[in-house]
């Protein structure tokens, strides 16, 4: 089998060139870190759900017209993707006060905003993602206004309908981060959707109990966290029951002969 050229391994994700030009293989690992990789662990079998709802996820916001990067996926833990050309900014979409605005802003964890709230990072592990706003944005020239307003209008656009998704079996969308990046044709180029859509960036709580069912549990050891990640697949018909198991298993099976 020919050695694949990895191209970058990020916390929860490593790049393979992919098979054609201007395509990349995403492989989803199991590894879970938190608090600007303070904090690291493993989860089981996370990669293969991760997997299996980002690929869902993007599937439908296509459908809607959201132009993402996401072209296939090619087996339990690996995508095909179009190569692009990240924007070095994390948009994080807020619906309730949770996380790091209620340590900065003294809010209470569970309080509805007056309104969905858009705040953007600076892609940058070694500084802490550090919170900008948009004149640093179009100061140091990240991202022009245009793309921003692609950027903005398609975060609201996502929000609506994930908000709907997940209230639709029984979740509330908390808050959420988003990555995209620039497709270039020639000179021209144009703002799609990157990255992943998974409980690793997204809060999730149970509409009726307010349950945990993120990358929460991992953070604040509150344990339960394959049970957490293989509720929200299954509540979105990707995992049948009692079928959890046998995804896992199956997957331990795979790495024990090697890819």
């Amino acid at each position: 089998m020919t050695r694949r050229r990895q191209i970058y391994e990020g916390k929860a994700k490593i790049l393979y060139e992919g098979p054609e030009p201007g395509t990349i293989i995403q492989y989803f690992k199991d590894d879970a870190t938190a608090f600007n990789a303070q904090k690291k662990g493993t989860i089981n079998g996370k990669g293969v759900i991760n997997n299996r709802i980002s690929e869902y996820v993007f599937t439908r916001l296509a459908h809607i017209g959201i132009p993402t990067h996401f072209i296939r996926r090619l087996n339990m833990r690996e995508q095909l993707v179009r190569q692009v050309e990240i924007v070095p900014i994390e948009v994080i979409v807020r619906n309730v006060a949770a996380g790091s605005i209620c340590k900065r802003l003294g809010l209470e964890e569970g309080q509805p905003l007056p309104h969905t709230l858009i705040e953007y990072c600076y892609k940058d592990d070694d500084l802490g993602d550090p919170l900008i706003a948009e004149e640093h944005i179009a100061c140091f020239g990240w991202a022009s206004q245009e793309e921003m307003q692609d950027i903005s209008s398609m975060a609201i656009r996502i929000n609506d309908f994930m908000s709907g998704l997940f209230a639709g079996i029984g979740i509330r969308l908390i808050d959420f981060k988003l990555e995209f990046g620039r497709l270039y044709d020639g000179d021209f180029s144009r703002i799609i959707l990157a990255d992943e859509i998974s409980p690793d960036g997204c809060r999730l709580w149970d509409l009726a109990t307010n349950e945990k069912l993120d990358k929460d549990r991992f953070r604040r050891d509150l344990g339960g966290e394959v049970e957490a990640y293989q509720e929200v697949a299954r509540r979105l018909g990707l995992l049948q029951e009692n079928a959890e198991n046998e995804v896992l298993d199956f997957d331990s099976h795979r790495k024990k002969r090697g890819k």
